[in-house]
C-alpha cells in the first residue's frame, strides 16, 4: 500500500464530441479549417503590430499579446481534438493530461487579467486622455503584461497541485474531449466533493475579480463618455463596444459551464468547442484591419 497515494492509470481515454464515427468525420475538415484560420488570424495580429510602426501604440501592444495568448489557448486542445476525430481510441497519457490542464488555467487565467489590463488602457485613454502617454507608457504596458502571465501561472500551478496527487486507479474515461478538472477529478477513487468546491472556488475568484473589475472599468467608461464626451462618444462608444464583445466572448462559456447550475453535455461541450476553437480571435483581427483601412482613407472634411 505505499503506492496508495500515487496514481496507477497512465492514461486517460476522451468520449469525444459524440458517438457517430460519420459525423466525426464530418467535423474534421471544418473544424481544421477553423484551427487553421485561428492560428494564421492570430499570429498575423501579431505580426501586423511588429512590422506596422503606425500600430505601435499600448492598445495595440496589448491586442497583440492578447492574440498570441489566444494562439497558445486554441493550440493546447484543439490539434488533438481535430487528430481524435479520426480515431476510435481517444487516448492521452497522464502526464499529458495534466500539461493540457495546467496549460488550460496558465494561458486561460493571463488572458483574463490581459482583459482587465486593456480594460484599464481604455479607462485611460477615454477619461484621462491628457495623462495618457505618461500614465500607459511602454515600461508599464511591460509590466502588466508580465503581471497578467505570473498570475495565469499561479492560478495554473494552484489548479495543478490540488489534483496531481489524486489516486486515479480505476474509471479513466473522462465524458469530454480533452482534460478538464470537474470531469478529471470524477474518476479519483475518493471522494472529491470538498476538493471540487476549493477547485471552483480558486477559479471563482479569480474570474470573478476580473469579471468585476471590468464591469467597473466599463461601466465608469460609460458614464464618463455620457456625462462630458460629445463629438467623441461615437469612436469611445465603439471602442468600448469591441472590448466588451471581446470579454462575452471569453467570459460567456466560462461562466455557462462552470457556474451554471444544471449540466448539460452537449450544451457544455458545444460551449468548450466554442471556446477553444473560435473564441474571440476573428474579432480582433477585424478590428487590425478596419484600423488599417481608417489609417489609408484620406480624411474627408
Amino acid at each position: 500500500m505505499e503506492e496508495a497515494n500515487q496514481s496507477v492509470v497512465s492514461e486517460f481515454i476522451f468520449h469525444g464530441l459524440c458517438d457517430s464515427r460519420e459525423l466525426q468525420t464530418f467535423l474534421l475538415l471544418p473544424f481544421s479549417m477553423l484551427y487553421l484560420l485561428t492560428v494564421v488570424g492570430n499570429l498575423l495580429v501579431v505580426l501586423l503590430f511588429i512590422t506596422d510602426p503606425h500600430l505601435h501604440s499600448p492598445m495595440y501592444f496589448l491586442l497583440a499579446n492578447l492574440s498570441f495568448v489566444d494562439f497558445c489557448l486554441s493550440s493546447v486542445t484543439t490539434p488533438k481534438l481535430t487528430t481524435d476525430l479520426l480515431k476510435d481510441n481517444k487516448i492521452i497519457s497522464f502526464g499529458g493530461c495534466m500539461t493540457q490542464i495546467l496549460c488550460v488555467h496558465f494561458f486561460g487565467g493571463g488572458e483574463m487579467v490581459l482583459l482587465v489590463t486593456m480594460a484599464y488602457d481604455r479607462y485611460v485613454a477615454i477619461c484621462k486622455p491628457l495623462h495618457y502617454s505618461s500614465i500607459m507608457d511602454r515600461q508599464k504596458c511591460i509590466r502588466l503584461v508580465l503581471i497578467s502571465w505570473i498570475i495565469g501561472f499561479v492560478h495554473a500551478m494552484s489548479q495543478l497541485a490540488m489534483i496531481f496527487d489524486l489516486p486515479f486507479c480505476g474509471p479513466r474515461r473522462v465524458d469530454s474531449f480533452f482534460c478538464d478538472i470537474p470531469l478529471v477529478i470524477k474518476l479519483a477513487c475518493m471522494d472529491t466533493h470538498s476538493l471540487g468546491m476549493l477547485i471552483n472556488a480558486d477559479s471563482g475568484v479569480l474570474a470573478t475579480t476580473c469579471f468585476i473589475l471590468l464591469l467597473i472599468s466599463y461601466t465608469y467608461i460609460l458614464v464618463t463618455v455620457r456625462v462630458h464626451s460629445k463629438d467623441g462618444a461615437s469612436k469611445a462608444l465603439s471602442t468600448c463596444t469591441s472590448h466588451i464583445t471581446v470579454v462575452l466572448l471569453f467570459f460567456g462559456p466560462c461562466i455557462f459551464i462552470y457556474l451554471w447550475p444544471l449540466s448539460i453535455t452537449w450544451v457544455d461541450k458545444f460551449l468548450a468547442v466554442f471556446y477553444a476553437v473560435i473564441g474571440d480571435n476573428f474579432y480582433m483581427l477585424a478590428r487590425l484591419i478596419k484600423k488599417k483601412k481608417r489609417r489609408k482613407c484620406p480624411s474627408q472634411k
